[in-house]
């Protein structure tokens, strides 16, 4: 059962995460795009497709850790440090996607679709910024999740 649970864990973490780690950094060069084109309906529909890849594929992610906690509990290793360390990781990633990155989407999202002026807000750069924090949170995890500090798998 735990090769099954691992393998649903790592494709859900493949599959859901990766979406978003590329829509949400797409999406600040999309914007800056649509803010420059006021009026541009093409450009606010690339801006919604960006914001609801983010928001499905993040409800889709909720399988990453529950997959997660059935591998590690299967393996006996919930109290490890790596992976407490991990899950920290993971729910503030979380946070930042459901917190900043998603309702700053959505709120730029809607001045975009509004928008009269050529001159571009801080928006961008925030969002750029957020899903950098983001996507480095993964990294971090992904690399916990191979190395495994004190494993004695020798890998």
């Amino acid at each position: 059962m735990t090769k099954l649970f691992l393998s649903l864990h790592v494709v859900a973490a493949v599959l859901a995460v990766g979406p978003v780690a590329v829509a949400a950094s797409m999406f600040p060069a999309a914007l800056r795009r649509a803010y420059s084109a006021p009026g541009d309906g093409a450009a606010v529909a690339g801006l919604r497709i960006l914001h609801r890849i983010c928001r499905v594929y993040a409800a889709v992610g909720i399988a990453v850790p529950v997959f997660g906690f059935a591998t590690a509990s299967s393996l006996g290793v919930l109290t490890s440090p790596w992976l407490v360390a991990s899950i920290v990781l993971t729910a503030a990633a979380a946070a930042v996607l459901a917190l900043r990155i998603l309702p700053d989407q959505g709120a730029a999202l809607a001045e975009a679709q509004v928008r009269e002026s050529a001159a571009a807000p801080r928006a961008p750069a925030r969002l750029a910024m957020l899903t950098g924090v983001f996507n480095l949170l993964w990294v971090i995890v992904t690399v916990l999740m191979i190395v495994r500090p004190g494993s004695t798998t020798s890998a």
